[in-house]
């Protein structure tokens, strides 16, 4: 009777050698899981600490200075920053400059303390406090409201003297560009950026490594073709298929998950652009490295893993550890997200916006000569 695993052992022997001289079977094995288990351990913090806010104090405004206000107001501001929820990094002289931070994103929560709150508070009558928060983040809104109403009832309470009286200090919460908090108005505009990373990179990332399995990528390199050229001819394709792309996916935002457009879609598109030409950039990137499409979808897999968790589309980057934080800025997906939820929920426009396309489009530029480059090498 035959051995009915006969073999076994030299096809053991084949295998294991055949991985100890492929990196790339040890990196998708060993690393990638690590990497992974980093980012969910030790990058994503749920809980919502450091909120970039923006304090406009009328009660001391005549004070030009960065701590102006009465005494009372940096009390209760005070009580704001000890609470490790709220991050105080600007004050404001006008309600046109805190609505600017709140519009261009770089406030999440706006605090505005009225020019009679002092004179409330003196004469034993309600003072009020207005809490503007950027609903285009759920999550952070949420926390924002329910720790400055509880500051807000604290700091009454301590305040009361009869039990008949009102509370001294009234916290207004006012929920902005998301007032209802419905989830798919915060969910779909980050979805927009990772949808439109999935399809440009990895459908570019395969048209050229298929090229490579078939054979036909030599026929191209010896051709007259510039390898920037070869590069430009392949992508400009996938980008006329990314604005394709871009527009099915506003029209089913808009008329199937009512979701308003409160910016210009023309601004929406054009700072698109940057960003399809960055991840087309890296599909040729990941071609030239990728030697089979399996390769390339395992390069695509890190890519994707990258921005879902560390652009800020799931967990508020701020609360992120620093060296995660600081990693953010160079996943571009961090910047689109920036645009689509800036133009279509707060109505931001190309002055607050145009740097995070800029940014993109200096990314596309490196990315693709790097590629250019590393094509050009397969010629010599």
């Amino acid at each position: 009777m035959k051995n009915p695993i006969q073999g076994m052992g030299a096809i053991f022997y084949k295998e294991v050698r055949h991985m100890r001289r492929d990196p790339m079977a040890f990196l998708f094995a060993f690393v990638m899981p690590v990497l992974q288990l980093v980012i969910l351990g030790a990058a994503i913090d749920t809980n919502i600490r450091q909120v970039r806010t923006a304090v406009y104090d009328a009660s001391g405004s005549s004070m030009m200075t960065d701590v102006s206000g009465s005494s009372e107001s940096r009390a209760f501001l005070d009580r704001l920053r000890n609470s490790d929820t709220f991050q105080v990094y600007k004050y404001v002289h006008s309600d046109a400059e805190l609505n600017e931070e709140m519009i261009s994103g770089r406030a999440s929560v706006a605090v505005k303390i009225p020019i009679d709150f002092d004179r409330n508070l003196l004469k034993g009558n309600q003072a009020q406090v207005l809490v503007m928060v950027d609903g285009s983040d759920s999550n952070v809104a949420g926390q924002a409201v329910n720790v400055s109403s509880s500051i807000g009832l604290d700091e009454s309470l301590r305040r009361m003297l009869n039990p008949g009286r009102k509370n001294p200090i009234e916290v207004r919460p006012n929920v902005m560009f998301n007032p209802a908090s419905r989830s798919p108005n915060f969910l779909l505009p980050g979805m927009m950026a990772i949808l439109l990373l999935l399809v440009t990179v990895m459908l570019t990332a395969f048209s050229i490594v298929r090229e490579k399995e078939r054979g036909t990528i030599e026929q191209l390199l010896v051709t007259p073709v510039r390898p920037l050229g070869l590069m430009l001819g392949k992508i400009l394709p996938y980008f006329v298929t990314g604005i394709v792309e871009l527009a099915i996916l506003l029209g089913f935002m808009r008329f199937v998950f009512q979701i308003p457009m409160h910016g210009n879609v023309l601004v929406l598109g054009l700072l698109t652009t940057g960003y399809l030409f960055v991840n087309l950039a890296i599909g040729v990137l990941v071609s030239s490295k990728a030697n089979s499409q399996a390769e390339a979808l395992q390069f695509c897999l890190v890519v994707m893993l990258l921005s879902i968790f560390l652009s800020g589309f799931m967990f508020p980057r701020e609360t992120m550890p620093l060296w995660a934080y600081a990693f953010s800025y160079i996943v571009p997906a961090t910047y689109m997200i920036k645009i689509t939820r800036g133009v279509i929920l707060r109505g931001a426009g190309l002055e607050q916006l145009w740097l995070n396309g800029a940014i993109l489009l200096a990314m596309g530029v490196g990315l693709l000569l790097a590629a250019a480059h590393r094509f050009k090498k397969m010629t010599v």
